[in-house]
């Protein structure tokens, strides 16, 4: 369903099927610059919904370069 075109570049295709935002629902920027689960500024989580897809490709560049998104940690501490 998602095979490699040739006529796609590998990032072009990555594109194709990641999720619009990077958001893991981790948000951490109302005590953070940087959110710990998506890597976005507080300006970027802010106005996502308003970016142009250009402005979206260069900040998933960012982040993916960074590490992000990062998945949340659902394990528990032993009892």
């Amino acid at each position: 369903m998602y095979a490699h075109s040739p006529t796609m570049s590998f990032s072009d295709n990555a594109k194709s099927v990641r999720p619009d935002s990077p958001c893991v629902a981790v948000c951490s920027t109302l005590f953070d610059e940087i959110c710990r689960g998506c890597g976005r500024t507080v300006m970027e989580v802010s106005n996502w919904v308003f970016m142009t897809q250009e402005e979206k490709d260069a900040v998933w560049e960012r982040i993916l370069a960074q590490g992000f998104p990062k998945p949340p940690d659902n394990r528990r501490a032993p009892k």
